[in-house]
């Protein structure tokens, strides 16, 4: 297995087009979803959940899809139609994390969808310790009610991200990254 440090260093989003078999089996899928449920979770409300898209069910989820952007669209092309039902069938598997963020007397809505975030970059990390490659997006369709119904989730439910995995068929190129001197500073003391 990888260093943890070097396996954090190394993660890299790859685009779910670049995203092939194999893709993690029923097992690891299980042991990537009970990784993505180790996360801080203040109140251990589990104020995330999972939905599982593999094999025949990434186009079914896809129609609806492609169903809310015909409805929006008046002016939709065909070509267009289709690549919104694919959406999800980009790579051989995506999960999606649902933010079940609800009001609690002592936990923070805010708290609760950053544990949903946490849960997501988990289970990219856990794919990547895996030898997956995966890609954490949300795009229009995450935000469209019509979508959200039609794949399940409740009223208060909202998308946290689909995670996209697969093997990758190059190996990702990294990107440049934010300098430290521009993002870090050190407190020392209140503002006079």
């Amino acid at each position: 297995m990888t260093d943890a440090l070097q396996l954090l260093k190394t993660r890299r989003s790859v685009k779910p087009m670049e995203l092939t078999n194999p893709a993690p089996t029923d097992t690891e899928i299980g042991t990537l979803l009970s990784i993505a449920s180790r996360v801080p979770d203040h109140g251990k409300l589990t104020p995330w959940r999972f939905i599982v898209f593999d094999g025949d069910a990434r186009l079914a989820a896809g129609s609806v899809i492609a169903d809310a952007f015909r409805a929006s669209r008046a002016d939709a092309t065909p070509d267009q139609i289709e690549f919104e039902r694919n959406r999800l069938a980009r790579a051989p598997l995506a999960i999606a994390v649902v933010s079940r963020a609800a009001p609690h007397a002592k936990i923070p809505e805010w708290e609760q969808e950053l544990s949903a975030g946490a849960s997501a970059m988990s289970l990219v990390l856990a794919a990547h310790a895996m030898g997956y490659a995966a890609s954490w997006l949300t795009e229009w369709y995450s935000y469209d009610r019509a979508v959200l119904d039609g794949l399940g989730l409740a009223a208060n439910e909202r998308i946290a991200g689909f995670v996209h995995i697969g093997t990758a068929v190059k190996s990702p190129e990294d990107r440049d990254r934010p300098k430290l001197e521009s993002i870090v500073t050190r407190y020392t003391g209140p503002r006079k």
